[in-house]
């Protein structure tokens, strides 16, 4: 074989090689990359940026603008494991946004305007283990179901949002669940609240931060710590009666004493007509004889 015969195999594989090369050097403008790592932080991006490498495993937008994901060029992302959204600007919807990239092991979304997360947003990270939505100040409400799928979630911050309520079982049913933050929010520690705080004293999770976990309202529990807080709710909600209470029991009572009396008269009623059937029976007898 000529020389031009041998050399001509090692041509193409170079070609090849540099093709593929390049294709992963292809970087989004004003972004860095790595080996299977976009990285566009404090980059100051309006838009999710274009030409991410599809291999992409690891993609950084922290400090940036950015406003809106967008499901379909994230869908494109179906081996991202790694994405943080940390100090943008996404809020209000995001039911839906992830539904694409199910592989999803790591998701920071804190420093954000989110405002509330229902069983839609988070539904299809079947691989989630930790999820980062503190510091989101407009956060008021996360729906009871919220988590329901997400069951390998083993770290989950919610820590300085405008949090006043979390229903237990949001977070009671996470079979994984080994790290909660919830420091610095508006909790409001009333009866309703205390079946969330018993669960919290009574758990093994980890509570990062556990002295700024207290009660923001009502007024007479204000910066109390939720083991004092529970001391106190039980002894308010478990042991004293309220207008309500007292409206109910006197509502029982009524019933209870109308019941009675209504009862007692028609015993009463039956008791005469017997005695009047009895005594007719018995006048009919002596005109007999």
């Amino acid at each position: 074989m000529s020389l031009s015969g041998r050399l001509w195999p090692l041509s193409l594989m170079f070609l090849l090689g540099m093709g593929m090369a390049s294709g992963r050097i292809n970087c989004p403008s004003r972004c860095s990359c790595q080996y299977l790592e976009v990285n566009c932080t404090g980059q100051q991006l309006q838009e999710f940026p274009a030409a991410i490498p599809l291999d992409t495993r690891q993609l950084i937008l922290a400090a940036n603008n950015v406003s809106y994901l967008p499901a379909v060029e994230l869908s494109f992302l179906a081996d991202l494991v790694y994405l943080d959204c940390r100090k943008n600007l996404l809020g209000d919807d995001l039911d839906f946004t992830f539904i694409g990239v199910a592989k999803l092991v790591y998701l920071d979304l804190s420093f954000n305007n989110l405002t509330q997360v229902t069983f839609s947003t988070f539904s299809h990270l079947l691989s989630l283990v930790v999820l980062k939505i503190s510091d989101n100040p407009n956060l008021v409400a996360i729906k009871k179901d919220a988590f329901a799928n997400n069951t390998w979630l083993r770290h989950l911050d919610v820590s300085r949002t405008g949090l006043k309520f979390l229903d237990t079982s949001t977070v009671r049913d996470l079979p994984n669940l080994r790290f909660l933050g919830l420091s610095d929010n508006l909790w409001h520690c009333n009866c309703s609240f205390l079946d969330f705080i018993t669960w919290m004293t009574e758990s093994n999770i980890h509570f990062p931060d556990a002295d700024n976990i207290t009660c923001y309202t009502p007024e007479g529990l204000r910066a109390l710590k939720m083991p004092a807080a529970e001391a106190q709710l039980h002894f308010n909600c478990l042991t004293q009666l309220y207008k309500q209470d007292y409206i109910f029991l006197c509502l029982i009572g009524f019933c209870i004493f109308f019941a009675g009396t209504v009862a007692a008269w028609l015993a009463g009623v039956c008791a005469v007509i017997y005695a009047v059937h009895a005594s007719k029976g018995d006048e009919e007898e002596e005109d007999d004889t």
